[in-house]
């Protein structure tokens, strides 16, 4: 062992020397015939390497000169980052297998350079070599390597602690330049990996909030059928995830990035429930309790915690969650929210109209998916205290409504001025003004009307007079409420099938037509 210490002292030194030599090399152009020199003097290191680690594999110190000569180019290869159009050379000469192949002997100075040639801002300098290269490493396996090479660092050394960090940020520099890879790199092993380090009980650090990071960005990346793919192969996830939330029920991160860890986990959360099975591994792994627990605790986690519950519970695949959730009292719990929207803890925290969409989403969810006992007890808030549930509506109902008017307004004053300079109205800029309206609360007027809708085809004559008392005291127009209850029939169903489509919106139409 001191001999292997006075060769790598001995070696520092000599580097340390040989400084400004390396420094007049690094300043000299590269180009082509430099990049190819360079992998060549790399090739024949790498070789010379493995040949002595093969021949004195119980001998480092016989091929400690050799690994620390690899370890040497290796950072002078870091050069070609600069030029990511000669990506192809690293290719076409075989430098990215070897490299990957060197994971397990020289694995941080590898992760390194990758962690530098993928950086995202140098792929889209040069896309055809960007794409040459991820080419090369996800033939190579790039992704179950690296969750292999983590498996075996120890967090307890900073530079490995390190080597970790930029595995990780290797990852996401692929994920980004290319989504689709998000369900290959979850079938490799990294989905586990990052579980079990997120649910390690080791000090918050800057790896465990980049873990979080990076399992929000594999969830959400993915479309239905890659979703669908990453939900089915891990049917632990809706509630191996909950694990690391039981911190936050009763008490606040102490720090901005702890807060950012755990909005992380719950986007992952939600992302995985937006897959129909997982509500029901949700409701096995007690998940409504959780979320039902955090809202009463009144801490950071309870508007996450309403928004994980208005995923679980809506469409047809979250009716068990929803009569769950009132058999858990979760009524109690989500009307005092309806009544009153809290106050913003901080500034970070969700606007007043993302908590209002939140919980009439889980209103609407539950009057469209409780049948029975549950639904009679749901109806039987709204005629609680003199209907105060129901004037608590229609307030919002206005407030929403005139929002959505003051932007109707502007669009169509937008859309006039179009017209005269003879500008065409695309379908672009008619789905830029669809977004506009969601964003000044449509969807939200749309749920609102949905659930006035409901409580009066209920069979309970006093919801249904105080309704149309309220908007004939205001001015309301029961055919404004009939107009965006059929644009929201009209936009029902997104990802389903034409047959339920087909079904709710006959159910939609006829109970508008009773109103």
């Amino acid at each position: 062992k001191n001999k292997l210490q006075v060769t790598y002292l001995k070696r520092t030194f000599s580097v340390f020397l040989s400084l400004p030599h390396l420094l007049m090399k690094q300043a000299e152009p590269v180009d082509e015939s430099s990049v190819k020199k360079m992998i060549l003097t790399f090739e024949k290191r790498s070789y010379k390497n493995q040949e002595l680690r093969i021949k004195f594999p119980d001998n480092p110190e016989k091929f400690m000169e050799s690994e620390l000569d690899l370890n040497d180019i290796i950072q002078e290869m870091h050069v070609i980052a600069t030029m990511p159009d000669l990506y192809h050379l690293l290719v076409e000469l075989n430098a990215v297998h070897s490299l990957l192949g060197l994971l397990t002997n020289v694995a941080i100075a590898v992760v390194d350079l990758l962690q530098e040639l993928t950086d995202i801002d140098t792929l889209h300098e040069s896309e055809e070599g960007a794409e040459v290269l991820i080419d090369a490493l996800l033939e190579g396996q790039v992704v179950a390597l690296l969750v292999q090479n983590m498996e075996r660092l120890d967090e307890q050394v900073k530079e490995e602690a390190d080597g970790i960090y930029n595995t990780l940020a290797i990852i996401e520099n692929m994920a980004e330049f290319r989504p689709v890879l998000c369900a290959e790199a979850a079938q490799q092993g990294l989905m586990q990996w990052l579980l079990k380090r997120i649910k390690a009980k080791l000090p918050f650090d800057a790896n465990k909030l980049y873990c979080s990071e990076i399992l929000a960005i594999l969830l959400q990346n993915n479309d239905s059928k890659n979703c669908c793919c990453v939900g089915e192969g891990f049917s632990v996830l809706s509630f191996s995830v909950l694990c690391p939330f039981q911190v936050f029920k009763r008490h606040n991160p102490s720090t901005a990035e702890e807060q950012e860890m755990m909005e992380n986990l719950f986007d992952a959360l939600c992302s995985c429930l937006m897959l129909p099975s997982n509500r029901d591994r949700f409701l096995r792994g007690e998940g409504l309790q959780l979320m039902n627990l955090m809202l009463r605790e009144k801490k950071m986690s309870r508007t996450s915690a309403l928004k994980v519950l208005d995923h679980g519970m809506i469409g047809p695949e979250g009716a068990d969650n929803c009569h769950k959730f009132v058999d858990i009292l979760g009524l109690r719990t989500i009307f005092p929210l309806f009544m009153k929207t809290p106050k913003k803890m901080k500034k970070t925290s969700p606007s007043e109209k993302e908590h209002e969409e939140h919980v009439c989403s889980i209103i609407a969810s539950m009057l469209r998916n409780l049948k029975s006992q549950q639904r009679s007890r749901l109806l039987n808030k709204f005629t609680e205290n003199d209907c105060e549930k129901v004037d608590r509506l229609m307030e919002l109902h206005f407030k929403f409504l005139e929002a959505v008017q003051q932007a109707d307004k502007r669009i169509e004053g937008e859309k006039h001025d179009m017209v005269r300079r003879g500008e065409i109205l695309d379908d672009s800029m008619e789905d830029e003004f669809y977004l506009r309206r969601l964003d000044a609360g449509l969807f939200v007027l749309q749920l609102i009307c949905y659930i006035m809708v409901e409580i009066s085809n209920s069979g309970i004559s006093q919801l249904h007079q105080r309704v149309h008392q309220i908007l004939n005291l205001r001015g309301g127009s029961v055919k404004v409420v009939r107009h965006i209850m059929r644009e929201y029939a009209e936009s029902i169903g997104d990802g389903k099938s034409d047959e339920y489509k087909e079904m709710e919106r006959k159910r939609i139409m006829d109970m508008v037509d009773n109103f």
